[in-house]
């Protein structure tokens, strides 16, 4: 991924959000406001140094999902230098925490308001922070642009559940989430759901910028409801094709995700 990290902005109403690329495929989200910033999930230190350094900016806030090393294996050496407050879920195994997130809190990052959702299923401790007024959702690892994260830690029915939850937001709600899976994903969905006319259109969209090295994300909550099978268990075309596929008989909607689910984690 080879394009400068501060090449491409979103504009959401007045709230900057920036993607700092770290790792092969990770989105370290950067918010600004002035000359204060907040990061979202630095997992790799340098290239937030190296755009503080470069942009003249002060660290004021680290938000964090969830406790995966490659989201939060920045975080010591960050606040170390900076000094900056770090917010996260409610595991103590997260070093640095200065302010726990649990379900109905709402913190104030650089003036901005965001309420914290508990979204469990790839972790037990994943959060999720929503700001209704710009219609900014920061979902680490839970919901991709056409995916979802693994179930490492719960369950499928913890998951579909998350996501859910995550789904009732306002189809407007702009999804950033932490890793660039989505022709992956993509290649996935068309096995789920073959005759999607809006996932086939995308999927050329998406083709496109990754040819040009452009990022996919963010998506929006309502385009993720047409094209992503994770969010689709109640899809009749996705039931039906996993009865052609074999993988599953019935249309309840944990047991239909789970099955999708399954099926991609099986290659």
């Amino acid at each position: 991924m080879g394009c400068a990290n501060t090449l491409f902005r979103f504009e959401t109403d007045f709230m900057t959000i920036e993607p700092i690329r770290a790792f092969s495929d990770n989105y370290i989200w950067l918010i600004t406001s002035a000359d204060r910033a907040a990061v979202v999930d630095p997992g790799d230190p340098a290239p937030v140094f190296d755009l503080l350094e470069t942009r003249g900016l002060t660290l004021d806030t680290i938000i964090i999902t969830h406790h995966h090393f490659d989201h939060t294996g920045g975080v010591a050496s960050l606040k170390a230098a900076t000094g900056c407050r770090v917010i996260g879920p409610n595991n103590p195994g997260i070093g640095d925490i200065d302010e726990v997130m649990t379900e109905g809190n709402e913190v104030t990052v650089l003036g901005y308001q965001f309420a914290v959702l508990e979204v469990p299923g790839h972790t037990l401790d994943h959060i999720a922070y929503y700001n209704e007024a710009h219609a900014t959702l920061f979902c680490g690892d839970t919901l991709f642009v056409g995916g979802c994260g693994r179930v490492f830690e719960g369950t499928f029915p913890m998951m579909q559940g998350s996501l859910e939850k995550l789904s009732t937001l306002p189809d407007v709600t702009k999804v950033f989430c932490t890793h660039e899976y989505t022709m992956a994903n993509l290649n996935f969905a068309l096995k789920a759901d073959p005759s999607n006319v809006a996932l086939k259109a995308f999927f050329t969209e998406c083709s496109l910028k990754r040819s040009e090295d452009l990022p996919t994300v963010p998506s929006t909550i309502g385009h993720e409801r047409m094209i992503n099978p994770f969010l689709r268990w109640d899809s009749p075309a996705i039931i039906d094709q996993l009865k052609r596929e074999g993988r599953h008989e019935g249309s309840l909607a944990a047991e239909v995700f789970g099955a999708v689910r399954s099926w991609k984690d099986q290659g």
